[in-house]
Parts: structure tokens; sequence; C-alpha cells
């Protein structure tokens, strides 16, 4: 068996890419760091390719690292077993995408607060990386926009987010030219968004790709700056508008038409969730219902 403290003097030095920095973070000496490498490489051949100021990883180096990594997800996955019936206690893992993210990470770190013993992780990603991510067990609950008909994972419905048109503060918009006038402030789903909404809201208009853009950003918590600011117009969910932190310098185009989307909790089919888990979907649910 492969010694614990050599393995993590490998995969800290894989991280920091230097034998200084390891041994700083290891609060070992570089001598100590260079031992557990060697005595690793006597029982396994060479795993690094060591050259001036810097080294590469042997395939039998990426292998190892694999190989700790798995190590680490299935003492993940035991300390999850073994703390299971403890709905205060333990880890929760929770991945997402952007918009709900936003609207729940505060309520994830106040229920940490009333509850010490959880220890929050929350990843934001688009649908396909969450789905690998619960797949993999790296996370015990996901979040996408659409459900999977993967039969390893249940899907159920969490929540409703209707799409919102979404102007500075003062802006009235009443034809489709006064977009145009305004421009768009884009993001990697704002094209998409903006085209399944528009298209409820001014049926024979030409379509967004033919209003002027002005600007772009890929990140969530930041698409309504530039809007707050008077520099265009965006299309973004509803949960992304209510963690703005400057409210009054937005408003919501209201229509007859909404586009509402579904979003969807999703977690292993195999095995029932931790009772932590249920207690934080229930408390997630609760809390968001009202602002549905």
């Amino acid at each position: 068996m492969l010694n614990p403290q050599w393995l993590r003097t490998f995969v800290t030095l894989s991280e920091q890419r230097s034998f200084t920095r390891c041994a700083e973070r290891l609060n070992l000496t570089q001598a100590a760091v260079s031992q557990h490498i060697q005595r690793l490489e006597a029982q396994l051949g060479p795993l690094l390719l060591r050259r001036p100021r810097r080294f590469e990883l042997t395939p039998a180096g990426l292998a190892l690292l694999d190989y700790c990594a798995e190590v680490g997800a299935a003492d993940q996955r035991l300390q999850q077993r073994l703390s299971a019936d403890e709905p205060a206690q333990g880890d929760i893992r929770l991945t997402c995408p952007g918009s709900i993210g936003l609207a729940l990470y505060p309520l994830l770190l106040e229920l940490q607060q009333r509850s010490p013993g959880l220890r929050i992780h929350q990843r934001i990603a688009p649908d396909p990386e969450v789905i690998a991510a619960v797949l993999d067990n790296r996370f015990e609950l996901g979040l996408t926009t659409l459900p999977t008909d993967d039969p390893r994972l249940q899907s159920s419905r969490f929540a409703s987010e209707p799409l919102e048109l979404v102007v500075p503060a003062g802006v009235r918009i009443q034809h489709w030219d006064d977009l145009h006038t305004l421009g768009f402030i884009d993001h990697p789903d704002g094209q998409a968004m903006a085209a399944r909404l528009l298209s409820r809201y001014y049926p024979g208009a030409p379509g967004i790709s033919k209003l002027p853009r002005h600007g772009f950003i890929n990140q969530i918590g930041m698409i309504l700056e530039p809007v707050a600011r008077g520099l265009g117009f965006t299309v973004l969910p509803r949960y992304a508008r209510q963690a703005f932190a400057r409210p009054d310098a937005i408003s919501v185009v209201e229509a007859d038409k909404p586009v509402v989307d579904t979003l969807w909790l999703i977690h292993r089919a195999e095995w029932p969730l931790t009772a932590r888990a249920e207690h934080v979907v229930s408390y997630l649910r609760e809390r968001l219902e009202p602002r549905d």
C-alpha cells in the first residue's frame, strides 16, 4: 500500500508545480519532498521529467494523479455515508447554473450559520458539467435547466424561473425600435435567451441578431452592471436579476406571454439522498417558493 503522506506530497507538488512551494504548503523541507517522490518512484517508476526550473508528469505520474483523485473521492464517499443520518453534519456539495446559484448561495450560507457542522461546497457550471459531476459522485446534488434521461440519475422539479427583459431604470420600451436604440448587452446564453423571449414579446420583429450589441460579459453577477449604467438592455433569468445589488437602477419590461423555465434537481438514482441533502433541499425549496 502506498504511503498516504507520500501521495499527499505528490498531489501538492503536482498542484504547486514547484518543490519550494510544495514544501512551504506542507510545512516540510525540500529534501523531505524530494525523498517522498523518490520513494514513490522506487515503487512505481519515474513520475516526473525534471527540467531546469520546471518538471512534467510522466504517464505513470498522470496515472498516479488519477489514482489519488479516486482515493480522495472514495474517502469522501465513506465520510458521507458514515454521517448520512446527521442532517446538520457533514458536506453539502451542490453544483448548478449561475442564475440559481446566485440565489442559493446566500441561503446556503445562512443554513451553515445555523448549523456550523455543515460544510457548504457550491460550484457554478453549465448543464453538461453539472451532470458529469453528479455522475462522478463529486457532487451529491445538481440543478439543471433540462431533465436528464440518464437512468443513473433521478430528476425532480425544483423551481420555476422566468426569463426577463431588463432595461435601465426610467427607460420606457414600447416598440422594437426602442430596443434597437438601446442596444443589447450580451452574455454566454444571451442570444438564445433573448431569441426565445423577444419572439414572444415582439412577434414578427427582425430578431435579436439584427439588434446592435453594446457589450458582452461572461460573469453572470456582472451582466446587469452595464444595464444599470444605461448602456443597453439584456435578457436573463429572474434569479440573476433578483441578486443584483442595485435593483433601483434597473427595471423589468413585463408582457402577457412569459417564458418560464423549469429547474430540475438531479442526484444519483442508485441510492437515496443523505439526511443532510434532504434537509438542504427542503430548506431551499421553502425559501424559493415565495419567489417563484
